[in-house]
């Protein structure tokens, strides 16, 4: 049994709320990736993008992922994670993956600051276009897919914890 699970999923999707409930539930450390980046550029996700575009914040996501090396963890990842055929084989190798999944619309509904929360995408790419395109690569790395609809945290969570026990 792989140690770690590695969230992955939209931005607005609940990967780092469920993922520290998870940690406590379960009794394993918590890293969330994107604040990895914040600490390790000093920098906010959104000031990357500004000064640097987006191409730079997948790259620094996919730094922090490969210098991952952690046992018994919940790993929260970045929404873009998923663009790093690297990133997801290295999680892979001691996470099992679970894609939270969760419609559009109710991604759409949570996340009120597109512009500056920090989201890596092309400026000429709407979010509904952004959102078609990932679901595609969250389908193509996930081990373990949970729909997310209608479920509040703790309902989420005990979804997980069962996926994770009939390993």
């Amino acid at each position: 049994m792989k140690s770690n699970l590695a969230l992955i999923g939209m931005p607005g999707a609940g990967k780092s709320t469920v993922g520290i409930i998870l940690a406590k539930m379960l009794a394993k450390g918590f890293v969330d990736t994107d604040l990895l980046i914040q600490q390790n550029c000093g920098r906010s996700l959104q000031e990357i993008l500004d000064s640097e575009g987006y191409s730079a914040l997948r790259r620094a996501e996919e730094e922090e992922i490969l210098r991952l090396n952690v046992v018994d963890h919940i790993i929260a990842t970045g929404g873009s994670a998923v663009y790093s055929a690297a990133a997801m084989t290295h999680l892979a190798t001691a996470s099992t993956i679970i894609f939270l999944q969760v419609d559009f619309d109710e991604i759409v509904r949570r996340i009120h600051n597109f512009d500056t929360r920090g989201i890596a995408r092309s400026a000429t790419q709407s979010f509904r276009e952004l959102y078609e395109e990932r679901q595609i690569l969250y389908r193509r790395y996930a081990q373990v897919t949970i729909d997310c609809a209608g479920l509040n945290q703790e309902a989420i969570v005990a979804k997980i914890a069962t996926a994770y026990a009939q390993q």
